[in-house]
This record gives C-alpha cells, sequence and structure tokens, in this order.
C-alpha cells in the first residue's frame, strides 16, 4: 500500500506543476490573436489552473497518508516548512490567476498587462512549488 500512495503522490506533484509549462507558449499565443481566439486561450489556461489545483488536493491527501505510514513527526522541520510553503501556494494560486482575468474581461487592464501579470504569476507558482518539492525530496533539517 505505502508503494502505492508514493505513486500516487509522485504523480499529483507532476500534475500539479507540469500544466503550468504548457502555458509559456499559450501566453505568447494570446498576444498575437483575436478577442475570439483569445477567449479560448483563456479557457484552457483556467482549466490548466483547475487541473492544478486537484491534483493538489490528491498530493496534500497522499501527503498526509505518507506522513501516517511512514512515522514522520509532524514537528520536523521540512515537514513545517512543506506546509507553510503549501499554505502560501494555495493562497497565491488563489489571488494570481482568476482575478486577473476577470479584471481583462471586465476591461480594467488590457492585454499586454493581463499576459505579464500571468507569466509573472506562472513562473512565482513553479518556484513554490519546487521550494515545496525541494523540502519533500532533501528533507532537509532546519532546526
Amino acid at each position: 500500500m505505502y508503494k502505492f500512495i508514493v505513486f500516487t503522490h509522485v504523480l499529483s506533484a507532476i500534475l500539479s506543476i507540469g500544466p503550468f509549462f504548457v502555458l509559456f507558449p499559450l501566453l505568447n499565443r494570446m498576444k498575437l490573436q483575436n478577442r475570439e481566439l483569445l477567449d479560448s486561450h483563456l479557457e484552457v489556461f483556467q482549466a490548466a489552473i483547475r487541473i492544478v489545483k486537484h491534483a493538489g488536493h490528491v498530493l496534500v491527501v497522499s501527503g498526509i497518508l505518507l506522513m501516517w505510514q511512514g512515522n514522520w513527526p509532524w514537528s520536523t522541520s521540512w515537514v513545517i516548512m512543506t506546509i507553510v510553503v503549501m499554505v502560501s501556494s494555495i493562497v497565491f494560486l488563489a489571488r494570481a490567476f482568476k482575478p486577473n482575468i476577470r479584471l481583462f474581461r471586465d476591461e480594467k487592464i488590457d492585454l499586454n498587462t493581463l499576459v505579464l501579470k500571468l507569466r509573472r504569476s506562472v513562473w512565482l507558482y513553479i518556484l513554490l512549488l519546487l521550494i515545496m518539492l525541494w523540502f519533500m525530496v532533501a528533507k532537509p533539517n532546519l532546526w
């Protein structure tokens, strides 16, 4: 059972970061498209965010099961830091993408501003996930 949970955890980690790398070419195309194609690109963008969000749910549940099965104490420094970064990434994910897309659709920001904000947010989210991944893999003893 433990190996299955590890596999599920790794697969959900891949699904929680992988779709973001597909978004870079999409962001490049968004600058050049007409409004009709732009709307479809925004839908693809939001679908990728939904995949990441749901993969994150599986990641959290499988991580909790691994902690329980692996007898890791919750007070371990790498566990605490992983949780801190995870909560930060959840807050960031909620504020980084949908509100900016909504601002664009309400015509409060232009397309170039939207693309710049989305690109910056994608990079920041990838960075957060890579930090979290480092804590889970390297398991550093910080204190």
